[in-house]
């Protein structure tokens, strides 16, 4: 007699463990609408509704009066969040690997005076290697396309055998 827990029955066999739908099927098609609130979110507004300026005040006067959190809240919400800036550099072009190293040395150059950090010279240099990559790509197809190309010659100009 064989043991029921082995065999698979038709429930188990339709899904997997922990995935109750079918991949790309919601048990909600209609799904939530786009745009709705939680209550709570919505509650919230209702109660703070109109009291903005108020509450800004308050948090900057506890900010001077010494409070760190309130201090903190104030100064993620006034000084932006650091970006990326634009990174200008005079690179040669890049046609084949042998303008590869010229690159190199106008970034490593540009990290010994300070012009860029050497975060930033990283990325120039991952950038430089991806420039890299793409021509050695290219050129390993050029030389299979010409390697193709004569040894199909080879073979259309050698005599068969039957």
């Amino acid at each position: 007699m064989t043991d029921i827990s082995l065999q698979k029955t038709a429930k188990t066999a339709r899904r997997g463990p922990g995935r109750p739908f079918r991949k790309g099927q919601s048990g909600n098609p209609a799904g939530r609408p786009r745009g709705s609130f939680n209550r709570t979110t919505r509650a919230a507004e209702l109660l703070l509704d109109g009291e903005a300026a108020a509450l800004t005040r308050k948090a900057v006067e506890m900010a001077l009066a010494g409070d760190h959190a309130a201090l903190r809240l104030c100064l993620d919400r006034t000084v932006a969040p650091r970006r990326e800036r634009a990174v200008e550099l005079a690179l040669p072009p890049i046609h084949s690997t042998n303008d590869i190293l010229s690159a190199i040395k106008v970034v490593s150059n540009a990290v010994g005076r300070g012009a860029i950090t050497p975060g930033e010279g990283f990325a120039m240099s991952q950038m430089i290697e991806s420039f890299l990559r793409a021509i050695d790509a290219s050129d390993f197809e050029n030389r299979l396309r010409e390697l193709e190309k004569w040894q199909a010659a080879q073979f259309d100009s050698s005599p068969r055998q039957y």
